[in-house]
């Protein structure tokens, strides 16, 4: 099995997760009022993942890293996981860019 969305409902919104083939949430979307405003953040994720230039790497405040993926306009569209080291966050990136433009989505 490989990487897909998983879209679903969140209370009265809609949210989605980016998964690997083994079940493992890569990276989370932030809450949409509709499902139709969801299936439109996945479609922003699929154009804005090849691009390096959207990804911004961060660190929390545990000291762990972790990126967040935006859209052209600038807007957070996904948050990844905390990794263990920025060695494992930047091979998040790497799986991103390279699964996410085809990934179907499923409910």
């Amino acid at each position: 099995m490989s990487a897909y969305f998983h879209l679903k409902p969140s209370g009265t919104q809609y949210m989605f997760n980016l998964k690997g083939g083994n079940g493992e949430v890569v990276l989370t979307s932030e809450r949409y009022t509709t499902k139709q405003s969801a299936e439109g953040g996945i479609a922003s994720v699929k154009v804005n993942s090849p691009h390096d230039a959207r990804y911004d790497r961060r660190t929390n405040s545990g000291g762990s890293p972790y990126f967040v993926l935006k859209a052209g306009n600038g807007e957070i569209i996904g948050t990844s996981e905390a990794y263990s080291s920025t060695t494992a966050r930047d091979s998040g990136i790497a799986w991103v860019k390279a699964h996410a433009p085809t990934a179907p989505t499923r409910e």
